[in-house]
């Protein structure tokens, strides 16, 4: 493995470790891909380190656990913030202009 691959992987390793940090996180970081990411933490990493690997892969298998919840939450506060956005009479507008067209005998766009 060449030399700067392997500091990489150590610099990745330590900074999932001290943060906690997803796998997305971390690529962000060091600005390489996710892919390259999950690689070097699992392929790489078990040959350079051992005790370290079993420490990043607590850590992802607990990000891994935790992700539908945060992807919830995510979505929760964009449909809270779009709503915050969208005016009142707007809302009641788009509403009454999609009234089914058996009630209105007229076909909507």
């Amino acid at each position: 493995m060449q030399e700067y691959i392997e500091k990489r992987v150590l610099e990745i390793c330590e900074y999932i470790i001290q943060n906690g940090a997803t796998v997305r996180q971390a690529a962000a970081q060091f600005g390489v891909s996710k892919s390259t990411v999950h690689k070097d933490l699992t392929e790489r990493l078990p040959e350079l380190n051992k005790e370290r690997y079993e420490l990043v892969k607590a850590i992802l298998e607990n990000n891994k656990a935790e992700r539908h919840l945060r992807g919830g939450e995510a979505t929760r506060q964009k449909y809270a913030y779009q709503a915050k956005l969208w005016p009142k009479n707007e809302k009641k507008r788009n509403f009454e202009g999609n009234i089914s067209c058996i009630q209105k005998k007229n076909i909507l766009k």
